[in-house]
């Protein structure tokens, strides 16, 4: 069964990447994307991968704008030739799902999220990019608007839907029309040991992205000075958070893996603001044993357990961030390290492998 992958891009190893690596091992095949970072490929699994780019790695300064180029994303994802394969599996949170197949191909989509700021975050990306009046945000929601069409328009190029969470199970539902089946993304909760001497300090691990909500946390620790922020992460917002952000808050940016887990092991709790789709640096943090306090939307809701594993805000607010922060600390001794660290397990990449290959083994069958 020959077999390509499709991804959207590979520029940071983030959620959506550690779910393609699992699906790399089990069939390794050419991955076609818009684009890719070569220097951050080195020493990973994709370093030695058959990777065929699109139009787009050849933009102007495409490594650093690349999300300039959203209109061209659809035409660019359609010029792949995948007419000698088998079987098409794509990792979708944008496009990549769009490919054109024959129709004696299969193609199977797990998908991520139909695209975020197309649907669910439209307002939120407008508002929080500076994009709701002016020229600028005329054309951009000129072409949010030709998107939408596009990603409905490309729906019955899937054959079989896979969800990363009941949360999106359901977006997928309502923007597609269309079923999936749930398997939960992979975590290397083996790469994370267990850590029971916790230190004085809060943590969140992300890409500044506007729907990941780092503003809120930052708002809030501003507040509360007396305790201690750590960020972790790089994206488009990093400087205007930077710009934010006062003394009893540190920035770090991008850092290598032996170091996050340092912090990840370490902190006090892991806080989360993104109504995300499912959030794969929370059940890293639990793999831990540290707790999460996290936005009560999203995905996160399947994998933090009340009470026991972390807590929940209402709002996406700094007041309701500065509750729950106080509602932890008064009940931090009420969760047990190891018990946080056993639900995380259920998340692992074992799990995934297994469940994944299940699945498009019998979708496969006669091929």
């Amino acid at each position: 069964m020959k077999t390509a992958l499709v991804h959207d891009w590979i520029i940071n190893l983030g959620g959506a990447e550690k779910v393609l690596e699992a699906i790399y091992e089990i069939y390794p095949s050419p991955i076609y994307t818009l684009l890719s970072n070569k220097e951050r490929l080195r020493g990973t699994i994709f370093e030695g991968a058959e990777i065929i780019n699109s139009f787009i790695q050849k933009m102007p300064m495409a490594g650093k704008i690349y999300r300039n180029y959203l209109i061209f994303f659809p035409l660019a994802i359609e010029q792949f030739d995948l007419s000698s394969y088998d079987l098409i599996i794509s990792s979708s949170h944008a496009v990549a799902k769009g490919v054109l197949r024959k129709t004696d191909q299969i193609h199977i989509c797990y998908c991520h999220t139909p695209i975020r700021y197309g649907w669910d975050l439209y307002h939120v990306y407008m508002r929080e990019s500076g994009l709701e009046r002016g020229l600028r945000g005329v054309i951009a929601k000129i072409i949010l608007h030709y998107i939408r069409i596009w990603d409905q328009a490309t729906v019955n190029r899937v054959d079989y839907f896979v969800a990363n969470s009941k949360y999106t199970e359901k977006r997928i539902n309502k923007h597609y029309g269309k079923e999936s089946v749930v398997i939960y993304p992979p975590v290397d909760v083996d790469c994370f040991e267990l850590y029971t001497k916790k230190e004085d300090f809060y943590l969140t691990v992300s890409r500044m992205v506007p729907y990941k909500r780092i503003d809120i946390i930052v708002q809030a620790f501003n507040r509360i000075p007396e305790r201690r922020l750590v960020i972790i992460g790089e994206g488009p917002t990093l400087k205007r958070i930077k710009s934010m952000a006062r003394s009893n808050i540190e920035i770090l940016g991008f850092q290598p893996f032996n170091v996050l887990k340092s912090y990840m092991k370490g902190a006090r709790a892991f806080v989360f603001a993104a109504e995300e789709d499912f959030g794969i640096a929370p059940v890293e943090a639990m793999a831990c044993g540290t707790p999460v306090i996290a936005y009560g939307k999203g995905g996160v809701i399947e994998s933090v357990v009340k009470g026991r594993t972390g807590l929940f805000f209402d709002e996406q607010t700094p007041e309701s961030v500065i509750r729950a922060v106080k509602d932890f600390e008064r009940l931090a001794d009420k969760m047990d390290p190891f018990e946080i660290r056993k639900n995380a397990e259920r998340f692992s990449r074992e799990r995934f492998k297994r469940e994944f290959k299940e699945f498009v083994e019998e979708k496969t069958k006669g091929l």
